[in-house]
């Protein structure tokens, strides 16, 4: 299992990303469809707070499968999170 800290670490990589990218996206499109951006940036930020709470509140240390079960299910939430801000930007581009 991976520490904790490079959990955390990877978790803001991939939100320092999302964000970015709408900042880009804002930054080449000016106005137009602002509150949007602005709306998933929030939203990333909130769930990367929720993220990192539950790796700082883990389960129990008695079973170590249940301590697993708990970082795997943080592992796939963060990439279903990123995943999921990712298309919602890419939406906006299309529109």
């Amino acid at each position: 299992m991976a520490s904790k800290r490079e959990l955390k670490k990877n978790i803001d990589y991939l939100v320092s990303e999302v964000i970015s990218d709408c900042f880009t996206y804002m930054l080449i499109n000016g106005d137009k469809k602002r509150d949007e951006a602005i709306a998933i940036i929030e939203s990333i930020l909130d769930k990367r707070f929720e993220l990192v709470h539950r790796i700082k509140h883990q389960v129990p240390n008695d079973n170590p499968k249940a301590v697993k079960a708990h970082y795997r299910d943080i592992r796939k939430d963060s990439i279903q999170i990123i995943d999921e801000s990712f298309t919602k930007l890419s939406e906006l581009s299309k529109k």
